[in-house]
């Protein structure tokens, strides 16, 4: 059965977007940071924040999150959900299975990991020693952190100034949203909230097959 059905809330798409969707997601400040506007040609149904019917067997409280439809859900409720749209990077794509929110944090700092210097020290040799938050800072305006026990998974759920890589698979990153969405979600996980990562089988099962459309979104496959 389909993990999302019925939109219950988020009215329509593009430039036809009701005026509390544009305000959700207008130019703002927050911590002292300049926060841009996310440009309505991103707002599909698809990539913005909706409550949608829910059909997967997760709590209320868990978040599940999706790297092959590149969804992110928060049950809310029997059968109901939050679905976010959101980039996902290839560390996104690396880890299954479940975990515990151990860490939030608001704009937060960033270093590269001893992998990304190895593998690509041109791009990331700058950064070594960390980059504090702000909007320069790749991490965003918030960031959950996901641990296993008492082990950093280094999984990160965490905000993008990449607007145009929402709901499309990237190089570079974990599971990002929008900024406006990330400090949303912030706001209404608390800490030891759930997480469940579904692996490209369990996708299949609840989303059905998904597909890159021409402009590198995940569609359902036609047929």
């Amino acid at each position: 059965m389909m993990a999302c059905g019925v939109v219950l809330a988020g009215c329509v798409a593009g430039s036809n977007l009701s005026p509390e969707v544009a305000r959700r997601y207008a130019a703002a400040t927050d911590g002292g940071f300049a926060m841009a506007a996310v440009p309505t040609g991103y707002l599909t149904e698809r990539n913005r924040r909706v409550q949608v019917a829910y059909t997967g067997p997760e709590p209320v409280g868990t978040i599940v999150i999706d790297p092959y439809a590149r969804y992110l859900y928060l049950v809310t409720g029997p059968q109901l959900a939050y679905r976010y749209g959101v980039a996902v990077g290839t560390e996104g794509r690396n880890f299954a299975g479940s975990a515990t929110i151990r860490r939030k944090a608001e704009w937060p700092s960033w270093t590269p990991t001893a992998n990304m210097l190895r593998t690509n020290p041109k791009e990331y040799g700058p950064y070594a020693k960390g980059l504090p938050g702000g909007p320069p800072n790749p991490m965003g305006a918030r960031a959950l952190y996901l641990y296993q026990g008492g082990r950093d998974t280094f999984y990160r759920i965490h905000g993008t100034q990449e607007l145009s890589a929402v709901g499309k698979a990237t190089i570079a990153g974990c599971i990002r949203l929008f900024n406006q969405d990330a400090i949303d979600l912030y706001s209404r996980v608390p800490m030891g909230a759930q997480v469940k990562v579904r692996t490209k089988a369990e996708s299949i099962a609840l989303e059905g097959p998904m597909v890159d459309d021409a402009n590198g979104y995940a569609v359902p496959a036609k047929g």
